[in-house]
């Protein structure tokens, strides 16, 4: 991609200060082998994933057996912690996967996490190569809350390894998460991704995650955006995908 060859003539920062919010975002073409972000060392910090984590954990949910396919149904346990997640009772039902990783339902996942248990995602996160490992947490939903971590560098390393399809999971696994994580198919590109919030250790940290494929080019993208919860910002959601938007058209992506 020429654009990103020549990216230093272009302000991957501006649309940050556009939204006034703190946050960086990294991208890989993958053809080329050439990375950049906007705030480099920020890149190589990790911090929670937040549902972001839906794109691993629908893979070890698959091939752990607790769950066969993306339409079998997650029963609602009859109750959520809306203090931490929030009221949204829109989706307080039983649900399919598929519909739990769309509409980003936080309970459903927790409640495959149960059956899981910790032991058995740290090998595969382990495996993964998936940020620090850490589930020292008492709370199944480790991911939203606790000490496990990812930069956007490793955030981009996983992806490709659902790209390649190089985790150590089946292929049907793969095929079942991509076309879950599928968010805009064009006759020119399919874009694939999942966002992330997360309001732990009084921060809201926000993500947008994946990639693209135009033709013979991929280019994979992992934006988070961090501000303090008690700094409002009633933009902080929608700038994930909007500053993301936007260095794609700076950089001739779409």
């Amino acid at each position: 991609m020429a654009a990103i060859r020549s990216a230093g003539q272009i302000n991957l920062a501006q649309p940050f200060e556009d939204c006034q919010i703190k946050g960086s975002i990294t991208l890989f073409d993958y053809k080329e082998k050439k990375r950049i972000s906007s705030d480099i060392n920020d890149s190589h910090i990790p911090t929670l994933p937040a549902s972001t984590f839906k794109i691993i954990n629908t893979l070890i949910t698959l091939e752990s057996g607790v769950i066969a396919n993306e339409n079998q149904i997650i029963q609602w346990p009859g109750w959520t912690d809306t203090v931490k997640y929030g009221y949204r009772p829109d989706i307080y039902h039983d649900i399919s996967m598929k519909e739990a990783f769309k509409a980003s339902a936080g309970w459903a996942y927790v409640e495959l996490a149960k059956k899981i248990g910790k032991p058995k995602y740290k090998d595969y996160l382990t495996a993964s190569k998936y940020g620090n490992v850490d589930l020292s947490v008492n709370d199944d939903d480790f991911w939203n809350f606790g000490n496990l971590a990812i930069s956007p560098v490793n955030q981009i390393e996983v992806l490709i390894g659902v790209y390649e399809e190089s985790l150590p999971f089946r292929k049907e696994s793969f095929k079942i998460l991509k076309d879950m994580m599928i968010e805009q198919k064009t006759a020119d590109y399919t874009l694939r991704a999942k966002t992330g919030w997360t309001r732990d250790h009084s921060k809201d940290t926000g993500w947008w995650v994946g990639y693209v494929e135009r033709g013979e080019h991929v280019y994979f993208f992992a934006t988070r955006l961090i501000k303090d919860r008690s700094v409002p910002n009633p933009d902080f959601g929608k700038c994930r995908k909007e500053i993301t938007m936007e260095v794609f058209r700076q950089l001739g992506i779409m």
